[in-house]
């Protein structure tokens, strides 16, 4: 796998090619998720409940993000590196250019933000100064304590129109890529048939561009895992196998399962 960039993620798109995406934290498993053949790792700000033991993501901070992303990065990965922007790293389009220049001189590829149409403002100004921006709609952690919870997203048809309005929003002012998570698969296949820039999806069926999950999760090591999370180290003997399974599974279309999705 040679190195990959947004490029080679537009050319899988268009060839219909599924792509992977895994998140990492350290240099160790970094190295491994790119020798697999990952396209992309998430360096998330699930380290917050994976790595710190928090029940969300909310208390992790730009220097956590920061000091994770250098680890990661120092592996020198082939695959293409997204660096989340934590809670409150990017309430203002300044804040968010300060933060995002901590996260790219960390290394990152590209920044991951949560949140729709407010902003695209935001969106614009990091990419005409040399941002690239992974756009996070539908079940946005960060926003948990307005949810309520951990809940599925999109499932009314008011709430289905506002995820496909700023989805295209989003891709217009600048946005390279989409994460959609868990939001029903009719609507996560409609958006990313509709929209020039891939998408990546979470609990949001098979007819996304592309899949990421937790590594942690999809290694079995969670404690609590979503009903979209299937246990790849099943029959294998190795870490290795195990994160290879699931590249295998989602490039060949195996994997989600019926199980794994809503409606």
């Amino acid at each position: 796998m040679g190195k990959i960039t947004i490029s080679t993620l537009d050319k899988m798109k268009a060839s219909g090619e599924k792509f992977v995406c895994i998140t990492a934290y350290d240099a160790t498993f970094a190295r491994i998720i790119s020798d697999v053949g990952a396209e992309t790792i998430l360096v998330g700000d699930s380290l917050g409940m994976v790595l710190q033991g928090h029940d969300s993501t909310i208390p992790v901070t730009i220097e956590d993000m920061a000091y994770h992303t250098r680890c990661v990065c120092r592996a020198n990965p082939q695959s293409l590196v997204i660096a989340d922007m934590p809670f409150m790293s990017y309430s203002s389009t300044d804040q968010a250019m300060a933060n995002a220049t901590l996260l790219m001189q960390a290394g990152a590829h590209m920044v991951k933000l949560e949140g729709g149409t407010r902003l695209s403002a935001t969106i614009t100004s990091l990419v005409e100064r040399g941002i690239p921006v992974c756009a996070h709609l539908g079940l946005t952690p960060q926003s948990v304590n307005v949810f309520g919870g951990f809940k599925v997203q999109g499932r009314t048809p008011k709430a289905a129109k506002s995820i496909r309005a700023e989805a295209v929003e989003i891709q217009d002012a600048g946005a390279s890529l989409l994460v959609l998570e868990c939001i029903p698969a009719g609507l996560a296949g409609d958006i990313s048939s509709k929209l020039d820039i891939p998408v990546i999806g979470i609990g949001a069926g098979r007819d996304t561009d592309g899949q990421v999950l937790v590594m942690h999760d999809l290694l079995g090591l969670s404690t609590h895992t979503p009903r979209f999370v299937e246990n790849f180290m099943t029959g294998q003997d190795s870490i290795q196998g195990g994160l290879r399974a699931f590249v295998d599974a989602v490039k060949s279309g195996a994997y989600p399962k019926d199980e794994h999705t809503y409606v």
